[in-house]
């Protein structure tokens, strides 16, 4: 090897050395970052050990030295709400930092849940507001069972605009822009959530040590290779499946293919698409794809202009064709499903729509009460109930694989413990719909999961704001039991019993048929006033609806009050929802009066009640009590003495 082949081996060696001696910030520490003002700030990361580190922030420098695990850390002091600042990290540099109030927010697919999806409530204000004063961030999935995470794979925060909304959480979304309103100071979300996730895994192994059944099915998925099996068989599976779907649907492979206009579906079968037998054989439900053809008529005038196909929601996946051209999929229940149709593809007069709708165990169906239509420029063209059916090709459920975020401490290690040096105003929950088959449970595991939260990000009184579940399902003619009641239930107990919570109730805010509502503006709106009040100091604000916190028993009535504040109770007709027990234990709905600040309840048929529930139900469409200010009550149930 020659003099200059060794120069350039040298210097490429020292170029290496040197750059991974470079100090590294973690992730989410980056341009556009939000810092919580008013509290001292954490600023941390790696380096060589033993190294030199400076942090240059508003002309002022901090130094420190990086330890012999290559960690360091520097405090700086409180500063108040402003920016955008830069900040220096020896050569590195982050730009466009604000100063402001910084909100934690954690959950399932409600907390989730993006804007575009609620487009059709709010589409036209999401699209024209903008706000650089507000910055958000969505934690990527993670679910290591190893351990705590220190770092996350990559966190890019963005400024508010309507190039970028339609992605951001929707009830952070209006959440931020109720915070800005009230503070007029910048506003940082970081939005660490997870459709269907258990509370389970967001919890630590600190958090779990009261519940080692969780601990024990740890233990069961920790291994990365077994991870890695599970995940190819599960691809495979999932392949080999829908391989043999494809290889014997009729639809797809005969003659004339099912979608197309041309083909004769005279002896194909009338359906009602709500029919509770649809897709059935012998009375079972059948798995496979499921065809479904409909004529709509439109004018010349219709028929030249785009339109938008909307299919409401359907069980599980859909392909659709209109005119037998394609036009949009879903690969999964909830989403709605909202499809263009250029005018190319329509014509005056007979235009026909197909479905092929996939389910791989259940029944396949269309949910009730959502839009079936083509709507053309203001004009909308509804779809009737009855279509012609037939069955492509029946096929064996499909395999579940193991769903592992739902596992015990994985989420909490990739997406909550890399946050610990942050400093939060406070934290928005919306979690509990994966849980709702087992409630019980649920109070003390919240409990301890929001302790264990405090401790690690070393903030004994950060407030925690917990959505309540929102009414979904049927509506039942009698008194019954219901996993969701319970779980409000159990996070009702929670706030009463664990300082700086806060329960913001949405039992008047669900849909009966789609978990995920629209409205998360209004529900913004009830967290705001939480927040003014709790944690801004806002003491004339009415927070909530009316807070039952005591019940007492005189002459066999029962005497409820609520908490002060919340208690100008809203004169109704006839107050609904409510129900006594007694020493048999089962419920019957009894008769509620206003009388002042108090409800009373009575029933001749239970002259010495033990118990009484208002709104325990999947949805308890009909309960009325709210206050003045138009907010409901929360769902609760007392044991009387």
């Amino acid at each position: 090897m020659n003099y200059k082949s060794v120069l350039l081996v040298t210097v490429a060696c020292l170029c290496s050395m040197l750059a991974e001696a470079k100090v590294k910030l973690p992730s989410v520490l980056s341009d556009g970052m939000v810092l919580q003002r008013e509290r001292p700030i954490k600023i941390w990361g790696t380096a060589d050990a033993n190294e030199d580190v400076v942090v240059t922030f508003k002309k002022k420098k901090y130094t420190t030295k990086a330890g012999e695990n290559g960690k360091w850390q520097v405090e700086l002091p409180a500063m108040k709400a402003g920016g955008p600042y830069e900040m220096a990290v020896n050569d590195m540099l982050v730009k466009d930092i604000l100063i402001g109030d910084v909100w934690l927010c954690s959950g399932q697919s409600n907390m989730e849940l993006t804007v575009a999806r609620v487009a059709d409530m709010f589409g036209k204000e999401t699209a024209v507001y903008e706000n650089p004063m507000i910055r958000y961030v969505k934690t990527p999935y993670g679910n290591d069972l190893h351990g705590p995470k220190e770092d996350i794979s990559q966190m890019n925060w963005t400024s508010l605009a309507p190039e970028v909304a339609q992605s951001y959480a929707a009830l952070p979304y209006f959440f931020a822009i109720e915070m800005y309103n009230e503070t007029k100071v910048p506003v940082g979300i970081i939005n660490s959530s997870w459709g269907g996730s258990a509370i389970e895994a967001w919890m630590s192994e600190d958090a779990l040590q009261a519940f080692p059944k969780y601990l024990r099915e740890r233990d069961l998925y920790n291994s990365d290779e077994y991870k890695a099996l599970v995940n190819k068989a599960g691809g495979m599976m999932s392949r080999f499946w829908n391989l043999s779907l494809y290889k014997g649907d009729e639809g797809l492979h005969a003659p004339v293919k099912w979608y197309e206009p041309g083909l004769d579906d005279s002896d194909w079968e009338t359906v009602n698409m709500f029919s509770y037998q649809l897709g059935d054989r012998n009375g079972y439900p059948v798995s496979g794809s499921h065809w479904f053809r409909q004529h709509i008529r439109l004018t010349s005038a219709q028929a030249d202009k785009d339109a938008i196909l909307r299919l409401g929601c359907m069980v599980n996946a859909d392909s659709v064709y209109v005119n037998g051209v394609f036009v949009g999929t879903t690969s999964y229940q909830y989403p709605p499903r909202i499809y263009k149709v250029p005018a190319s593809v329509l014509r005056s007069g007979e235009n026909l729509v197909t479905v092929r709708l996939i389910n791989s165990g259940g029944r396949p169906s269309f949910v009730k009460d959502k839009p079936y239509c083509l709507a053309i420029d203001g004009d909308t063209v509804r779809l009737t109930e009855q279509w012609k059916y037939k069955l492509g090709c029946e096929m064996p459920a499909g395999r579940g694989g193991v769903s592992f975020q739902n596992i015990p401490t994985g989420m909490y290690n990739s997406m909550i413990s890399p946050l610990r040096n942050l400093t939060f105003k406070g934290a928005l929950w919306y979690q509990g719909e994966s849980n709702a088959g087992r409630p019980n449970e649920y109070e003390a595991l919240l409990s301890a999961m929001l302790k264990d939260w405090r401790e690690k990000l070393t903030d004994e009184n950060l407030p925690f704001f917990i959505m309540q579940l929102p009414n979904f399902m049927q509506t039942h003619q009698q008194p019954v039991e219901s996993g969701w009641a319970g779980m409000r239930e159990a996070q009702r107990q929670v706030t009463l019993k664990l300082p700086e919570t806060s329960l913001v109730v949405a039992i008047d805010l669900g849909e009966w048929n789609d978990i995920h509502p629209l409205n998360k503006k209004e529900l913004a709106r009830r967290i705001a006033l939480q927040v003014k009040k709790k944690v801004y100091g806002h003491e004339e604000i009415v927070h909530s609806g009316p807070l039952c916190t005591a019940a007492s028993v005189e002459d066999g009535k029962v005497i409820l009050s609520f908490e002060k504040g919340t208690d100008d109770l809203m004169p109704v007709n006839e107050l609904k929802g409510f129900a006594l027990a007694g020493k048999d234990g089962r419920f019957r709905w009894a008769e509620a009066t206003i009388e002042g600040h108090k409800v009373i309840v009575r029933s001749k048929d239970i002259p010495q009640p033990v118990k009484v529930r208002y709104a325990w139900d999947d949805n308890p469409r009909e309960a009325n009590l709210k206050n003045k200010a138009g907010l409901p009550a929360s769902p609760f149930q007392m044991v009387l003495n």
